[in-house]
């Protein structure tokens, strides 16, 4: 049954959400800073809003999204909106919040689940986790919480970069990350909203956390392109934000978005993503977290 889904921070995620429900006649308007944004989401079919500036109107909303990331200061929408959201706590079916796996922090390579207790170690883990608690501490909120893994899909992904030169293979012994179709990560939402279990935690990623380097070396095969050359993560030149990234290992289960959501995942594992943004002729940048 369609409905109508207030989504804070209508940005990548959101808007292959807001792709697929607006066929079914779902009434999507998606907040955004940028002026420069608001054409793109009107384009869709969503209802654009600046914001911070206009005010977001709650009235006849069904479904929150939101996917601000929050920072030192906390939540954004909570900062601003916290009063109104817990007095209307009743009138929502469904609420979801996009995190990220960044909050289980480090686990040497051994797997984590959503039984697992958080621990991050990076701040936007530490950030992350604030803002679930601070969410799931509004009574009577109907929430849900995503955690994504590394979001690739049209737009995402090593591709351009291939092409444009200059990209590297970091190697760090045993290192994996998990990582997720945003295609998928809107089925697992629609499934979600369609049986809606307040105070699940869903982790939202593929089947197979593996080596960044072996993302890299099947994306040149797919290409044509020459293996770029691989680069010992000592010796690496990263930024201190890619550099915290390889600073936390671990494999992450998906179990309970199959059990519990019935979820069949498009892509379940880099192979058959990357394949099929190939075939599409997708050009893509660097992959990048949750929004």
């Amino acid at each position: 049954m369609a409905g109508t889904l207030l989504s804070f921070g209508h940005g990548y995620t959101a808007r292959a959400l807001a792709r697929d429900l607006l066929p079914q006649g779902w009434a999507v308007t998606g907040t955004t800073r940028s002026q420069d944004a608001l054409g793109d989401i009107g384009a869709q079919g969503a209802t654009p809003l600046l914001w911070p500036g206009a005010e977001p109107d709650f009235a006849g909303v069904t479904h929150l999204l939101i996917s601000v990331a929050p920072n030192a200061g906390g939540d954004p929408v909570l900062n601003a909106l916290a009063e109104e959201i817990a007095a209307r706590a009743g009138q929502f079916e469904w609420v979801g919040y996009l995190s990220t796996t960044a909050v289980y922090g480090d686990h040497g390579g051994d797997w984590v689940d959503e039984t697992t207790p958080p621990a991050p170690t990076a701040e936007r883990g530490r950030w992350r986790l604030a803002a679930e608690r601070h969410w799931a501490a509004i009574p009577g909120l109907p929430l849900h919480i995503f955690r994504l893994a590394g979001i690739y899909g049209p737009g995402r992904g090593p591709f351009s970069k291939l092409r444009r030169g200059g990209l590297r293979r970091i190697i760090k012994p045993g290192q994996v990350f998990s990582r997720i179709h945003v295609d998928d990560i809107s089925q697992v939402l629609q499934a979600s909203m369609a049986r809606p279990d307040p105070g699940a935690v869903y982790n939202v990623c593929d089947d197979e956390p593996v080596p960044p380097q072996d993302v890299i070396a099947y994306a040149a095969e797919l290409q044509g392109l020459p293996l770029p050359p691989a680069v010992p993560f000592d010796e690496a030149d990263l930024t201190p934000m890619a550099r915290s990234f390889y600073s936390e290992n671990k494999r992450v289960r998906n179990t309970r978005i199959k059990e519990e959501l019935a979820v069949k995942l498009l892509y379940p594992n880099y192979r058959s993503g990357l394949k099929a943004l190939a075939i599409t002729r997708y050009s893509v940048p660097a992959s990048g977290g949750s929004d």
